[in-house]
């Protein structure tokens, strides 16, 4: 096969991950030969006693698609035309020419930049993390204090989470009142383990003697004061990206929810346009989790191989 030629196949899944994956194998074992465009991919997994992470898993997940026969390009998707069946797939290297699409991009947690917060240099994964849900019980934030930047739902859930297993978590925000529902914010103000350190940003995160960190200077927003404290973890909790703006310019579009979300059916995996399905986080702005997402992607193979027998030529 060219460059040129297209691929044809039953079902692309566009994105990997759990859901990409999990939607690989199960419609790979339905014979239905898949091909999966996974972009440059990018927490422990119940089931391991001793913890696996995130990357392991990744490649634990890949290895068992390829086994049962999906076929895997390490390439974006810049462009899809889901106009008409069959859809059809772009990427730089090549196009896909499919029957049935499963979109699997997932959501990016956003992340704040300041000194001591980039990968490899900073101390991300040493302390710093986007997800309290995933990484909160581990050995490393147990009896420590622990940071929250966030003003939303999300960051009153996490901090109260973390209260479970930190002494004591600080909640970093930036203005002077949160936007979190009032039911939330009682639940944080309530908590005695909870201290919330308003009009305050965070301009530097510094390590410890273990090379992990060990703490974060902060800014008053309207004094300009700088202080610092001593914490072995911190959370991002301000939102997530979904993954869709490879969609952008379609003739037909799917539907999205005002924050980008694809919108799918109650129940179902099934989106606005017949033979389109969407699994994991792209889909999902509540739970966010691997197993989660996992599920989903069941259930977009099967109600694929669903769509596929019923539409038979």
């Amino acid at each position: 096969m060219t460059a040129t030629s297209p691929l044809k196949t039953k079902v692309a899944i566009i994105g990997s991950g759990p859901a990409g994956h999990t939607a690989a194998i199960y419609a790979a074992r339905a014979e239905l030969h898949p091909v999966m465009l996974e972009g440059w991919m990018a927490n422990e997994f119940p089931g391991f006693p001793e913890g696996i992470l995130g990357v392991e898993i990744t490649d634990k997940f890949r290895a068992q698609s390829e086994r049962f026969g999906t076929k895997i390009f390490s390439e974006t998707v810049n462009k899809v035309d889901l106009s008409r069946r069959p859809f059809v797939i772009s990427t730089d290297e090549r196009q896909v020419v499919a029957d049935a699409v499963i979109i699997a991009t997932g959501a990016v947690a956003r992340r704040l930049e300041f000194p001591g917060s980039e990968e490899g240099t900073g101390y991300w994964m040493k302390g710093i993390s986007a997800c309290a849900v995933c990484d909160g019980a581990a050995p490393m934030f147990r009896n420590v204090p622990i940071a929250v930047i966030g003003g939303g739902d999300s960051a009153m859930e996490e901090a109260n989470f973390l209260t479970k297993y930190g002494s004591k978590v600080y909640i970093i925000h930036r203005r002077d009142e949160f936007r979190a529902s009032k039911i939330m914010q009682k639940r944080v103000l309530d908590n005695p383990k909870i201290e919330v350190l308003f009009n305050s940003v965070v301009t530097e995160a510094f390590g410890n003697e273990k090379g992990n960190l060990g703490g974060l200077r902060l800014k008053n927003t309207v004094t300009g004061e700088e202080s610092s404290i001593d914490v072995s973890g911190l959370f991002f909790a301000i939102g997530h990206d979904p993954a869709t703006k490879f969609l952008d310019g379609q003739v037909v579009c799917l539907e999205l929810d005002s924050e980008g979300y694809i919108v799918t059916a109650n129940e179902s995996t099934a989106t606005s346009v017949e033979g389109v399905f969407a699994a994991g986080d792209v889909q999902d702005k509540k739970w966010r989790q691997a197993i989660t997402a996992a599920g989903t992607g069941c259930m977009a193979a099967l109600e694929v191989e669903h769509f596929l027998t019923a539409h038979q030529e």
